[in-house]
């Protein structure tokens, strides 16, 4: 039978239960895989996975089952659905993880959760293990949250998932070397933010700050722009249509953001290319979903492979400072919606970006054929129904963001 702990301190909203349990037994000095065997079970007999026991944990503790559930996801029953967290757990604001003592605070965060609007922090998308970064100087990311969480409450978490990835992706493409428009527009935003975000350190004469997350946060505001297009059906439908309707849906993009791109050249275009391949397909999904359960209590460090791509990524971005728009497009984070279904298949994850800007006349003949057989397996396409009860199919164009 457990003893409850002296001094149990509450979990952290979102936070995973090896997170918990190892905040526990450092502030009362016991061992972290002793303890981790106490309060789990195998996830079935013979597995090495191990699944932690609410009412173990909750005899350790001395809180509820229920308000344990309530603040990790990985307690309740039913289970949640994975699909709506990110697959990998993360560190988050160190300013929220502050007031929670024992060692570092680990959670799974949903995929809207980009800033922490109750300290003004940037925590992602995951990367390596910085400290959240502050935003008190950029307050149109902070904004851009807040109009994140608008449109995740208008067409729902699928959509606007799909919808603020693939406008991460169009921003990552916009912001290469042969993207750059004239005037510079937004490219110069992103760079001023960059600025703040990524200072050089003067005393070590480098970008010690660096991070690809943060690459992610100077163009979150233009992708939350551009979300509302890519999540409402009847963008959608506009960018699908002739070539009048197309013509109203590249306007619109470039209304809110600088698009370089000029009709009707449009070959190694994105947007073009989301417009002639995707929008008609229902959102992306993640590839990835998180598994509950692990073999040990101890929580493992930073992989190996991530600290060398973000060590590359870094000596690049030192060395250069440009094209930070290749490094986003080879972060995993787009992987979604650059491999949609997971087509195309090259062998280099270059062919994969490329053909994510593909607007070719082989292209166009197989996306003419997959819609074909698409809308005779389904009248209404599955993209052009909200998952809201309040339909916008009619929503007029030029209509205020929600």
């Amino acid at each position: 039978m457990l003893r409850t702990l002296p001094d149990p301190v509450p979990p952290a909203r979102h936070e995973i239960p090896p997170s918990y349990i190892s905040r526990l037994a450092t502030l009362h000095g016991l061992d972290v895989n002793g303890l981790w065997l106490q309060v789990t079970q195998p996830a079935y007999p013979g597995a090495g996975r191990r699944v932690v026991v609410p009412e173990r944990l909750a005899a350790l503790t001395g809180r509820s089952v229920h308000a344990l559930a309530g603040a990790m996801p990985e307690l309740r029953d039913p289970p949640p659905n994975w699909e709506m967290f990110r697959h990998q757990p993360q560190t988050g604001c160190h300013l929220c993880d502050a007031r929670h003592p024992g060692g570092r605070v680990v959670r799974l965060l949903p995929h809207h959760a980009y800033v922490c609007l109750r300290h003004g922090t940037w925590i992602g998308p995951p990367d390596i293990d910085h400290p959240a970064v502050d935003l008190t100087r950029l307050p149109d990311i902070i904004d851009a949250q807040r109009r994140h969480l608008l449109v995740l409450r208008r067409y729902g978490w699928a959509a606007t998932y799909d919808a603020v990835l693939t406008g991460l992706m169009l921003c990552a493409h916009m912001w290469s070397p042969e993207g750059r428009p004239s005037p510079f527009g937004r490219w110069d935003v992103w760079d001023d933010r960059l600025d703040v975000l990524i200072p050089f350190d003067r005393e070590k004469q480098d970008y010690v700050g660096f991070s690809t997350s943060k690459l992610f946060a100077a163009v979150y505001p233009e992708a939350v722009a551009l979300a509302p297009l890519i999540a409402s059906p009847y963008w959608r439908r506009l960018a699908g249509g002739t070539e009048a309707e197309q013509a109203r849906f590249f306007a619109e993009v470039a209304g809110r953001v600088t698009y370089p791109y000029s009709p009707p050249d449009r070959t190694g275009d994105a947007v073009a290319h989301w417009a002639l391949s995707d929008s008609w397909r229902p959102p992306s999904r993640p590839l990835t979903t998180y598994t509950p359960g692990r073999v040990r209590g101890t929580l493992p460090g930073v992989a190996a492979n991530r600290l060398a791509r973000h060590e590359k990524s870094a000596l690049w971005f030192s060395r250069l400072r440009r094209n930070q728009g290749r490094t986003l497009l080879f972060h995993g984070h787009l992987k979604p919606v650059l491999l949609r279904d997971g087509e195309p298949q090259y062998v280099k994850w270059e062919g994969t970006i490329w053909h994510s800007t593909r607007t070719d006349d082989q292209l166009k003949e197989q996306a003419a054929k997959m819609r074909r057989a698409l809308e005779v397996t389904c009248s209404r396409l599955p993209h052009q129904r909200t998952e809201t009860a309040r339909s916008n199919f009619a929503e007029p164009p030029g209509r205020p963001l929600p």
